[in-house]
C-alpha cells in the first residue's frame, strides 16, 4: 500500500461514497487522517467490576443475576431490571425499551452488562447500559484494551470508527508512515516513535493510566501534541521566510527630523517607548521586510512610536500608510498625526469610506503623486483604486479586526521593484505567551510595558443591577463636578439592530433621570458623519454622558472621561472588558468602572468580574482570557483563522513551545526536507491561516 497520506479511505473495507462523505465531516479523507482522529476518551472494559465496590459517575462492566424486572411509571415510564451478584444489588434503568427486552430479562438469567454509574432513588443504578443476556451462551470475551470514545458525526457509530480505525492501524508500518522528527542525541531517550504513540493511543493496554490520559498529558499524547506544534511554527516560519525574501527599502534614520518632532511633541517619552521606538529603527533600516508585532496595553502610547517610525519612511523618501478597524479609530489617528506633523510641513493623507467625490479624488491624487507623505484610513486604503507613489511602511492598527486578506492587499500596494513594504502591525489587546509563540510565531514582538507618567490605575467595582439607581446617582455627582461619563450597553445577540434599539432605550431613560446632563448617543447603524459629531462634542466637553454600545471598545481618547459603566459585563469576554474600561484613567482623575450586572450570574461570568477587580494589567487578563474562551475564540477565529489544532492544546502544552520552537530552528538548519512533510501532515492545505 501506498504512503497513507495518499491512501483514500475508501482504500479499506466497506467504506463507499456515503461513509466517505460522512467521514469528510470529520475532517477524514486518508487513511493517515484516521490514525490521527485521536480518541475523546476510554472505557474500560477490559474487567468485571463487583457490584459492592462501584462508585457513582464511574463506568464499570457488572456480572449477576436478574432477581426481578417490571415496567414502572412514574414521571417517565421506565422499565426496571434488578441485577445482583455475590457483593451487592444494582438498578438497570431504561427510559427507551421495546416490549421484547422485558421478556428477554428473565428473573434467574445471567446478564453482564456496561455502562456509568449514577446515584439514582433506589441507590446506585446504571441508565441504559449495554448488556448481554448469558443464560447458558458463552460470554463475549472480555476487551483486552482500553476501548475508544472517539468525536463522531450523524450516522458513524462508535463502532463503526472502531473498525474503520482497527483496518487502518492493520496496515500501518514504518514504510507507509514516516518518522518526520529527526532523532538527536538530546531527545533520543524520551521521544516515542510516532507509530508506536498512535498504536497505544488507539489501543491503551488494559493497565494504562486513564487519568493521565484523561487530561491529554500522556507522553504518547504529548509526542503528537509537540509535532503538532512544530508543523504549525514551521508554517509560521516558512511564510516569514516568504516574506523576507522579496526585500524591502532600506529606511535610513533622519536625526534632525526626529530631533524636531521630539521637540514638537508636549511630552517626554517612556524608557519602554524609547525601547521599543530603537527596535523598529533598527527593523526599517535593513533591506529585509520588518515583520514586528507591537504590543502595549491601553493608553501605553504605541500610536507615538508609531509616528516615529512613520517619520523614518518619510525621512527616507518613502509614504507610510497607517490602517485602522474604525472611522472613529481612524480620525483619533489623523488628528494627532496632523497635529504632530503639520510643523514639520509633512502633508497627512485621509481616506475613509464617508469620504466621496471630489473630496476623495483630490484624496486619491495626493497619495499617486507622492505629496501626501503618510496616508491614514480604514479598509478603504486597500481599495483597488488606491496608487501610491511610494509606499515603504505599513502600519496596522488592533490588527486582530482586520481579515488576512486585507492585511495582505495592503501590503501588496507597496510592492514595486521587487521589493515589499516592512510591517508594524499594532494591538491593544495584550496576546498571551502561548498564542504569540504559535499564532504570530513569524512576526517579532515588542512590548511597550509601562504607561505614561499621571496616568491613574482604575478602580472596578462590580454593582449588582437592583442598586441602579445609586450608579446613575454617582453618574450626577461626577458629571456635576466637571467630569465626563461612559455608558455602555451590551447584548447577547450579535445583532447591531437590537444592539443599537438596546442603546437609544438606555438614553432615553437616562434622559429623563438625569435632566440636566448632556447625553449623546453613538451605536453601529449611526451614519459615520453623525457618529463621529456625536464623538467629536463628547470629546470637546460638550456632552457630560455618552450612551453607547461596544463601538467605543477600541481608540477613544478622551482624558477627561473619569467614570464607564457597563451593562451586563457579563455577556462579554475579559478582552472587550478590559479595552471598554482603558476609554477611562486616560487622565490625572481618579476614574472608576462599575461593572451593572444581572443576577444569578454563571461561574465563568463571576470569575470574569472578579479578575476585573483584581487587575488592571493587560498581560495577566489576557491569559486568564485565553485559560476561559480558548484560542480560537481570543485571536478571533473569524477574522484571523483559527489555530486550528487537532490534538494539541495551547494551554496545556504551553510547556512545549519553547522546545518546539529550538526544534524547528534545528529543522530548518540541518533537515530542510522535512519541513514541507509535517507542514502537509499537520496542516494539508489549511497553511495560509497564519498570514499577515
Amino acid at each position: 500500500m501506498s504512503n497513507l497520506d495518499q491512501s483514500p479511505v475508501t482504500d479499506l473495507r466497506g467504506i463507499g461514497t456515503q461513509m466517505r462523505d460522512k467521514l469528510a465531516r470529520l475532517g477524514i479523507a486518508t487513511v493517515q487522517d484516521i490514525l490521527f482522529h485521536l480518541p475523546l476518551r476510554y472505557m474500560d472494559r477490559t474487567r468485571i467490576s463487583p457490584i459492592g465496590s462501584l462508585q457513582p459517575n464511574t463506568e464499570a462492566v457488572v456480572e449477576g443475576e436478574i432477581r426481578g424486572c417490571d415496567i414502572v411509571m412514574g414521571r417517565r415510564r421506565s422499565l426496571i431490571c434488578k441485577v445482583q451478584d455475590k457483593t451487592g444489588l444494582i438498578t438497570l434503568r431504561f427510559f427507551h425499551f421495546a416490549a421484547a427486552q422485558r421478556h428477554t430479562m428473565r428473573v434467574g438469567a445471567t446478564m453482564r452488562c456496561y455502562g456509568e454509574v449514577r446515584r439514582g432513588s433506589a441507590g446506585l443504578e446504571l441508565y441504559h447500559p449495554e448488556y448481554q443476556i448469558l443464560d447458558g451462551k458463552q460470554p463475549e470475551p472480555l476487551a483486552q484494551h482500553l476501548t475508544p470514545v472517539y468525536p463522531a458525526a450523524d450516522g458513524i457509530t462508535q463502532n463503526r470508527l472502531r473498525s474503520i480505525t482497527e483496518q487502518s492501524l492493520a496496515l500501518l508500518n514504518a514504510d507507509n508512515l514516516s518518522e518526520l522528527l529527526p532523532q538527536t542525541q538530546a531527545n533520543q531517550a524520551q521521544q516515542d516513535s510516532l507509530i508506536d504513540a498512535l498504536r497505544f493511543l488507539h489501543r491503551p493496554p488494559a493497565n494504562a493510566p486513564v487519568a493521565q490520559l484523561a487530561t491529554g498529558e500522556h507522553p504518547a499524547q504529548q509526542r503528537l501534541a509537540f509535532e503538532e506544534l512544530l508543523a504549525h511554527h514551521l508554517s509560521m516560519q516558512r511564510l516569514r521566510q516568504t516574506i523576507r525574501q522579496q526585500g524591502a527599502p532600506a529606511l535610513a534614520q533622519d536625526e534632525a527630523l526626529t530631533a524636531q518632532f521630539l521637540k514638537v511633541l508636549p511630552f517626554a517619552l517612556t524608557a519602554a517607548q524609547q525601547r521599543v521606538s530603537a527596535e523598529v529603527a533598527a527593523d526599517i533600516s535593513q533591506p529585509v521586510p520588518m515583520l514586528r508585532l507591537l504590543q502595549g496595553d491601553v493608553g501605553s502610547g504605541k500610536t507615538v512610536v508609531a509616528a516615529l517610525a512613520a517619520l523614518q519612511a518619510i525621512g527616507s523618501g518613502y509614504q507610510a500608510a497607517i490602517m485602522a478597524p474604525t472611522e472613529i479609530l481612524a480620525e483619533q489617528h489623523r488628528q494627532n498625526f496632523e497635529a504632530w506633523f503639520a510643523p514639520l510641513n509633512i502633508r497627512v493623507g485621509w481616506l475613509s469610506g464617508k469620504i466621496k467625490g471630489k473630496a476623495r479624488d483630490y484624496q486619491l491624487k495626493a497619495i499617486a503623486d507622492g505629496s501626501a507623505a503618510l496616508v491614514v484610513g480604514t479598509h478603504a486604503l486597500f481599495q483597488d483604486q488606491v496608487e501610491f507613489h511610494n509606499l515603504g511602511l505599513t502600519i496596522i492598527d488592533e490588527q486582530h479586526r482586520f481579515g488576512v486578506h486585507q492585511r495582505l492587499a495592503l501590503k501588496e500596494k507597496g510592492r514595486h521593484d521587487k521589493l515589499t513594504t516592512h510591517q508594524l502591525i499594532m494591538t491593544a489587546t495584550p496576546i498571551p505567551r502561548t498564542l504569540a509563540m504559535s499564532a504570530y510565531a513569524d512576526l517579532d514582538v515588542s512590548v511597550i510595558d509601562e504607561l505614561p507618567p499621571g496616568r491613574t490605575p482604575v478602580n472596578t467595582v462590580a454593582i449588582d443591577d437592583q442598586r441602579r439607581l445609586e450608579v446613575i446617582a454617582r453618574i450626577r455627582d461626577a458629571c456635576q463636578q466637571g467630569q465626563q461619563a461612559y455608558w455602555v450597553c451590551t447584548l447577547i445577540e450579535e445583532s447591531e439592530t437590537l444592539e443599537a434599539q438596546a442603546a437609544e432605550v438606555s438614553a432615553e431613560e437616562l434622559a429623563l433621570m438625569l435632566p440636566e446632563l448632556e447625553i449623546g448617543l453613538v451605536h453601529g447603524r449611526m451614519k459615520p458623519a453623525l457618529k463621529a459629531s456625536v464623538m467629536s462634542d463628547f470629546k470637546a466637553g460638550k456632552l457630560n454622558l455618552l450612551v453607547a454600545t461596544t463601538v467605543i471598545e477600541v481608540g477613544v481618547d478622551v482624558p477627561n472621561a473619569s467614570l464607564m459603566v457597563i451593562e451586563n459585563p457579563e455577556r462579554l469576554g475579559l478582552a472587550q472588558l478590559h479595552q471598554l474600561r482603558g476609554r477611562v484613567g486616560r487622565g490625572s482623575v481618579a476614574s472608576h468602572c462599575v461593572l451593572l450586572y444581572a443576577t444569578p450570574l454563571s461561574r465563568q461570568a463571576k470569575e470574569r468580574i472578579t479578575i476585573m477587580r483584581q487587575t488592571n494589567d493587560g498581560f495577566i487578563i489576557a491569559e486568564k482570557d485565553l485559560e476561559l474562551r480558548g484560542p480560537g475564540e481570543v485571536l478571533g477565529t473569524r477574522q484571523t483563522g483559527d489555530v486550528d489544532l487537532r490534538i494539541a492544546d495551547l494551554q496545556r502544552d504551553a510547556h512545549l513551545l519553547d522546545a518546539v520552537k529550538i526544534r524547528a530552528q534545528d529543522i530548518i538548519a540541518h533537515h530542510p526536507e522535512l519541513v514541507a512533510p509535517l507542514i502537509r501532515r499537520w496542516l494539508g492545505e489549511r497553511e495560509s491561516y497564519g498570514q499577515v
